[in-house]
Parts: C-alpha cells; sequence; structure tokens
C-alpha cells in the first residue's frame, strides 16, 4: 500500500512552519466564516471517515520541496481523530501528558486505511524522514488562495 492508497495520512509541518496557521493572520470572525463553510461543504462530517460530531478545520498545504513554499491549498473537515493524526507531532505530546492513547488513534487509522500495523508503522517511518528533511530549511508561507475567497 502506497501513500497515495492511504485516504489518511500523517501530514507533519516542518518544524520552522510551526505555529503558523490561518488564526495567526485572521480576524476570528473571519476564521469562523471559513471554518463554518467548510463543515457546511463537507455535509457536517469527517471528509476522511465520515463521523459527524465535534469538527476540526484542517489547512491543506502544497509543499515546493526546492524553493521551500508551504502553500496553502484549502480547507477540510475532520474529526478530532483524523486531526490528530494528521498532526502527528502534538498527538505525542496529548499522549505523553495522559490526554489522549495513541493507540486509539492507530486503530483508527487502521480502519479508515483498511490496513495492518506494519502499513501504519512504515508510513508513519516514512512521514517523520520526509517531516527530518524538511525542517532542515526556513520555509516561506504563501496564504494567496485567500485573496481569491470573498
Amino acid at each position: 500500500m502506497t501513500k497515495k492508497d492511504l485516504k489518511l495520512t500523517i501530514e507533519l509541518i516542518p518544524e520552522s512552519a510551526w505555529g503558523e496557521n490561518l488564526r495567526k493572520y485572521l480576524p476570528k470572525e473571519v476564521w469562523d466564516r471559513i471554518r463554518k463553510e467548510v463543515f457546511r461543504r463537507a455535509n457536517y462530517k469527517c471528509s476522511i471517515c465520515g463521523k459527524r460530531g465535534k469538527l476540526h478545520c484542517h489547512e491543506v498545504w502544497d509543499y515546493d520541496d526546492q524553493n521551500h513554499i508551504l502553500k496553502l491549498k484549502g480547507f477540510m473537515s475532520l474529526c478530532e481523530k483524523c486531526h490528530l493524526i494528521k498532526h502527528w507531532g502534538i498527538a505525542n505530546i496529548l499522549a505523553s501528558k495522559g490526554k489522549i492513547k495513541l493507540e486509539d488513534l492507530i486503530k483508527h487509522f487502521m480502519n479508515v486505511n483498511n490496513c495492518d500495523r506494519k502499513t501504519f508503522e512504515e508510513h508513519k517511518k516514512e512521514a517523520i524522514q520526509k517531516f527530518n528533511e524538511r525542517s532542515r530549511y526556513e520555509w516561506i508561507i504563501d496564504i494567496s488562495i485567500l485573496n481569491s475567497k470573498d
């Protein structure tokens, strides 16, 4: 199973871009409007696993690994488990504080992707390797997509 076969993937943000998110750049009311529209378009369910309930608005980024530009592509409506898998680093911090169980997230990953533990471990290893490589550089944040939105 390759990464493109996985519905749910780990997407680690390079260390130099930690803390970069739209909530930092946008007034709360604008972020809330974007978030609510993302949820509405997803029919108020997780765009990956289909679960309903409390949703998170996940920013989708495109990586230009040659020029080190992190470009905002759009947004996804995600349940908490899918969102924590995307942000595996944050999940590990929360687990170290006893707030979540990583094993629950791993089971969710395997269920959503219909895969085994070996596939998860290989994917996690690849994601960490990519993170380590990308973290060697300073990244430019490109949120120009917002200029084309109302």
